[in-house]
């Protein structure tokens, strides 16, 4: 028979406890690094944004549905060139393909307009990755369907489950127009609207967000201005330290290229003026860097340096 003092002290943990479940979408989040109450469910449930897990590709001629101006992320590994559009990505957010014979994971979070990509390949094994349904700072978290870990895709890690804590390699991406791409890379492969899924990708499902100020879920470092919240910059990581370039910065510069140092690493800035396109270099090999809207940037590295025009 359950004691006086046991039955107080049991209903006193159900009342202390916390408000938000320990598992979220089906993931154990007990043991986040992350506040747990700072997980926001984004609506669709566990891959109710079905990622592309068998992508089919046209080449550059055969994809003429894409306006001049349209954006893509373009990846170039062993000498193959694939175009990934963000008018697709807008509905899927993650596509799982090899390219150049290299296993990656191609990432796009509409809500901080942030295209990454990593090497599929966690302790040397190949993982394929799912959108959780799950945000944390307005920010997709991914997962791996091996092991069931929640990713940061901005910090690139594991926040919950067995890989908590453990890295993914960024690769260099170009988040660009669609005539720059195609103009440098005209055997270009491109992520066909054959997906297998019934998707609208003439039509934006985030028309007039970028926009607009505000975000759709909280954020808790509110970034200041002079920019506006959804202004687009280039993020520099280096050894623990940070820097965005805003584009306005940038347009306002005008110089369409110039060296820089974060963490005591040297690169090359290239801006593209035209194609709305900036990217880092070093000896004339790309560096992973980050095209995000300020405010995501911002929530993710509060203590960053910020580029302005000399």
């Amino acid at each position: 028979m359950m004691t006086k003092t046991l039955s107080i002290a049991l209903t006193f943990l159900l009342l202390s406890a916390p408000a938000w479940a320990k598992t979220m979408n089906g993931f154990d989040v007990s043991g986040a690094s992350i506040p747990v109450e700072q997980i926001r469910q984004g609506g669709p449930p566990r891959d109710g944004i079905p990622a592309i897990d068998n992508p089919t590709f046209d080449t550059a001629a055969e994809a003429n549905w894409l306006q001049p101006d349209a954006r893509v992320l373009g990846l170039t590994i062993g000498g193959e060139a694939r175009a990934y559009p963000v008018a697709i990505l807008n509905w899927h957010e993650i596509v799982n393909d090899v390219v150049g014979g290299q296993p990656v994971v191609v990432t796009f979070c509409p809500l901080c307009n942030t295209g990454m990509v990593f090497d599929a390949r966690v302790d040397g094994n190949i993982h394929t990755f799912g959108v959780s349904g799950l945000l944390f700072q307005s920010d997709v978290l991914l997962y791996d369907r091996e092991t069931e870990s929640l990713w940061s895709q901005i910090w690139s890690k594991a926040v919950s489950g067995p890989q908590q804590g453990t890295q993914l390699t960024v690769l260099p991406v170009k988040h660009t127009s669609w005539q720059a791409w195609r103009e440098e890379h005209p055997d270009t492969q491109v992520l066909s609207r054959e997906t297998g899924f019934r998707r609208d990708y003439l039509r934006n499902p985030y028309a007039g967000y970028e926009q607009s100020p505000t975000t759709l879920f909280p954020i808790s470092n509110q970034a200041p201005g002079p920019w506006h919240a959804k202004e687009w910059v280039l993020g520099v990581s280096f050894n623990g330290d940070h820097k965005a370039y805003p584009f306005e910065e940038l347009a306002t510069n005008g110089v369409s290229r110039f060296e820089d140092t974060i963490g005591g690493q040297p690169f090359t800035v290239l801006w593209d003026g035209e194609h709305r396109s900036a990217s880092i270099e070093s000896q004339g090999e790309p560096l992973p860097s980050l095209v995000s809207f300020w405010f995501a940037w911002y929530a993710f590295y509060p203590g960053t340096e910020v580029f302005t025009t000399p």
